[in-house]
């Protein structure tokens, strides 16, 4: 708990400090996400074993330059009875919190240039560190990227889909709080 607690007043504290020095563009966003523990270093393997119970995910981001951000997102999933974790039925019901800050760089204009046809979507990769529980707790690297469809010419509703791969602190010996992928599916709404 007290790493909890540590953790989100890190984030918080960054997220502060960015603000008090940049005034650019807030972001909420609000969706759902998937969970593939199988085990596996394939991040499309399977896609009918992910789990998705109670799957809530939502993020606050500030721009705070032309290409860069920063999030930090929550998350709520779940592990049924029947459910795999690295190739092993679970023996009961488990939950699943997260709490990701991520550094993003909008890379889309690298790629495809300004202009009219290309500022209906945006691609990212993202970067950070993540707390999460499933039977134990434990703290990854994370790493991932994704795309922001925008949905109005103001770019103020949109849906995001990104992937994170998490890669667990002393995953041999962390049991089902091990490697594996999330995937998010999100509206995101300018603040």
């Amino acid at each position: 708990m007290k790493k909890l607690i540590l953790i989100v007043l890190l984030a918080s504290f960054s997220i502060s400090s960015y603000a008090q020095r940049y005034n650019n563009e807030w972001f909420l966003s609000v969706g759902v996400n998937a969970i593939n523990s199988l085990g596996t270093r394939s991040p499309i393997n399977s896609p009918d074993d992910w789990t998705f119970q109670t799957p809530i995910a939502a993020a606050i981001e500030l721009n705070w330059a032309d290409d860069f951000s920063i999030e930090q997102s929550i998350t709520f999933n779940g592990f049924s009875q029947d459910a795999r974790i690295d190739f092993e039925p679970t023996d009961k019901e488990y939950n699943y919190l997260s709490l990701d800050t991520h550094l993003k760089y909008y890379f889309g204009e690298l790629i495809f240039g300004r202009g009219r046809n290309t500022d209906w979507f945006d691609i990212y990769a993202n970067a950070g560190i993540g707390f999460f529980h499933i039977d134990e707790t434990n703290v990854s690297a994370n790493l991932g990227g994704g795309v922001l469809f925008w949905l109005n010419r103001n770019r103020t509703f949109g849906l995001k889909a990104q992937t994170i791969a998490k890669f667990a602190f002393n995953h041999p010996e962390s049991g089902y709080d091990n490697n594996h992928y999330q995937y998010h599916l999100q509206a995101v709404f300018k603040l």
